[in-house]
């Protein structure tokens, strides 16, 4: 991609990363199971593993829009920061369960020694990102991340995720004056630990879309389907757009067009999130912006991008 035709090269982006996330080592075994069935001369590497966010970080350093990037540094969170949007009884799990040298929390989620600080300082990190637009520092950051957190609900863990990061994040902006927050996700999973947070919340918009994939089992109990629409004061505050498997650019750009973009000009939001998941990756994210950043981005006057 020639970096002049960047829909993001017209603003310097502030990108928050820290070395201490390679430290969640999620293992190896048949896709993300860590069994292994005695007859595999190589067993895989977890989905989720650390090299993924290593070529992040190099295409970043290294490609074509690196000399628009500014580095910064991410922290851990504090454990009251996390209680704004996990309860308490979930954190004194993950904690315990750190303590206990590990826990598989749901199918292929499983907290390994290193696992709870590298989440502290994805959290930590984000939370940071946040801090530095709301503090009028920048108009974008992006916030890269692992563990990811899009799926982690307010009390349980869920698809390879222990801590929500969208979720700390918008909820900070709400808590440093936000009125209105909206958040769009393109992974190709529902983001329904971030939806579950904000459920009944019409301070909070909420736009998923994902592979019409359904629900998954006991710790993903959300299918992430149109009817979906929030509860209570948040009834209508909640837009799933579930899509055919094998979506492309085009299709992206179609309900972005049609359906995310007239939703968050109605909304009127102070600061957009999105949620960036990468196993969307076949869909160009710099097309995407490319073809939406005239309308979608013309009414908010900054965005967060998070890694997930």
């Amino acid at each position: 991609m020639d970096s002049s035709t960047s829909p993001l090269t017209s603003e310097r982006i502030d990108v928050f990363w820290e070395e201490g996330m390679l430290k969640h080592y999620t293992g190896t075994g048949v896709f993300d199971t860590l069994t292994d069935p005695g007859f595999l001369e190589v067993l895989e590497k977890h989905p989720e593993n650390s090299d993924r966010v290593k070529n992040m970080v190099s295409i970043l350093k290294k490609g074509p829009i690196s000399q628009y990037i500014s580095w910064n540094a991410g922290r851990l969170a504090l454990i009251s920061e996390l209680l704004t949007f996990h309860t308490q009884e979930y954190i004194d799990e993950l904690m315990q369960a750190d303590k206990d040298g590990g826990k598989i929390l749901c199918e292929g989620t499983i907290l390994n020694p290193g696992s709870w600080k590298a989440s502290l300082f994805a959290a930590g990190t984000t939370l940071s990102a946040m801090k530095h637009i709301l503090d009028g520092n920048g108009k974008i950051a992006y916030a890269l991340v692992r563990p990811p957190g899009h799926h982690a609900q307010p009390s349980r863990a869920d698809g390879y995720c222990f801590l929500n990061n969208a979720g700390l994040a918008v909820q900070l902006a709400l808590n440093s004056g936000c009125k209105k927050v909206a958040v769009i996700d393109i992974d190709v999973h529902y983001g329904n630990g971030t939806a579950e947070g904000f459920y009944r919340s019409d301070n909070v918009l909420t736009i998923s879309l994902h592979m019409n994939h359904g629900t998954w089992g006991p710790s993903h109990p959300q299918n992430g389907s149109v009817d979906e629409l929030g509860e209570g004061e948040g009834y209508g505050f909640n837009l799933n757009i579930p899509l055919p498997n094998g979506t492309g650019d085009r299709g992206y750009e179609y309900a972005m067009h049609e359906l995310v973009i007239p939703a968050v000009q109605k909304f009127e939001p102070d600061i957009m999130v999105l949620v960036v998941g990468q196993d969307s990756s076949a869909v160009s994210f710099f097309s995407l912006l490319k073809s939406t950043k005239p309308k979608l981005f013309s009414s908010v006057p900054y965005i967060f991008i998070l890694c997930t």
